[in-house]
């Protein structure tokens, strides 16, 4: 099988980011997204192009358009919470970001119509009905097709980093799971989701496909649903393993870390350097890691098991990264990585709330909801 890989401008970025809708009084999720969608579509009826349905008929999606820098991809991103908004505030609705729903039933979930999702829930059945969870994806444009999976394979070295500082989902269905990101090792669960193969050439990718398509495991290449992974389509790696986040500040800080790794490995194999990967167990152990303890994890930062604190490894990577980032355009974005550090991430966050308000995880979503409309601090 061969599978093309789009031609893509080196190190343009685009932002997906997954929005759940709640009842402003109850804090519960509402199944109102095909509502939302028919209010802002085009007016032949079309969906509209940038806001579009997801799995479960609580969510929409944005999706940025293509772009050089990470703030003019956030700015985009913005502009569309704006257009949703004209129709959900009116409905006494808001929108919130995180990897979970604190104490929403999956069972009282209903699903978007669509044959893809419909083959998707009949093969995996409990498990698929479980996938209530949110997460931001981040491509970064690929201009040679070789460069894309020793991408993908240096990209698991700083998996944990990611995932921490990304870390939302403390709670599921009203319990307290102990776990930083509860997401991470949920939507793992799925056939051909959580951590990509670490294959060697694009024909071992192909191979790989091809067989799954053989065996009626998939139908394309778009059903491998890794972590991280190449969009063929698109020309992109694609950053899928955070969760969801509930500022445009936040998202824009991962949004610029993951930029500005992707562009110096690219740089680095343009020098003929490959990038510094993990053994598939230390990757593993580190994801696990960082899902657990999220910024208190202690993870394996190098092929002969050395260890470091994810916070400072994450605080070192922002000055190695500060004269990309400038390059880039995106030198704020990367400093808010220190910020999220200062201030906590969300996972500790809302942790604070339902422990400042008697356990109450409704207020966690009222707090979840106000960060997204009036970010943090303020």
């Amino acid at each position: 099988m061969q599978i093309e890989f789009a031609p893509s401008e080196r190190s343009t970025i685009g932002v997906e980011w997954e929005l759940a809708l709640v009842d402003s009084a109850t804090g519960d999720l509402v199944q109102v997204a095909d509502e939302v969608l028919r209010e802002v579509g085009t007016a032949d009826g079309e969906e509209h192009p940038q806001i579009t349905h997801e799995l479960l008929l609580n969510t929409v999606e944005l999706v940025s358009r293509v772009h050089h820098t990470v703030p003019a991809a956030i700015t985009d991103l913005q502009e569309l919470i704006g257009l949703v908004r004209e129709v959900t505030d009116p409905l006494g609705i808001e929108l919130m970001c995180a990897g979970t729903h604190p104490f929403a039933q999956w069972f009282d979930q209903k699903i978007t119509p669509n044959e893809r999702y419909d083959r998707l829930l009949d093969r995996t059945q409990w498990w698929g009905r479980q996938m209530m969870i949110w997460g931001i994806h981040v491509h970064v444009g690929i201009d040679e097709r070789d460069k894309a999976l020793p991408i993908v394979n240096g990209l698991l070295t700083y998996y944990p980093h990611l995932q921490a500082l990304s870390a939302s989902s403390p709670y599921w269905a009203g319990a307290h799971t102990g776990y930083a990101s509860n997401r991470a090792l949920m939507f793992q669960q799925l056939p051909t989701a959580g951590l990509p193969w670490q294959f060697g050439s694009w024909a071992n990718y192909e191979e790989y496909v091809q067989d799954l398509v053989t065996t009626g495991v998939v139908t394309d290449h778009s059903e491998v649903r890794w972590d991280i992974r190449p969009s063929p389509k698109w020309g992109t790696v694609e950053m899928r393993a955070c969760d969801g986040l509930s500022t445009a500040d936040e998202v824009g800080a991962v949004a610029a870390l993951i930029h500005c790794l992707t562009d110096r490995m690219s740089g680095d194999l343009d020098d003929g350097v490959e990038p510094v990967t993990l053994q598939p167990w230390f990757v593993r152990e580190n994801k696990w890691r960082a899902a657990r303890y999220g910024l208190d994890a202690e993870i394996i930062v190098a092929p002969d098991g050395r260890e470091r604190l994810v916070r400072e490894s994450l605080l070192e990577l922002v000055d190695e990264l500060a004269p990309i980032a400038e390059r880039l355009g995106c030198p704020e974005e990367l400093r808010t990585v220190t910020t999220i550090l200062e201030k906590g991430a969300s996972y500790q966050r809302q942790l604070a709330v339902a422990q400042a308000n008697g356990g109450s995880l409704q207020a966690v979503v009222s707090s979840l909801a106000h960060e997204l409309r009036d970010g943090l601090g303020r």
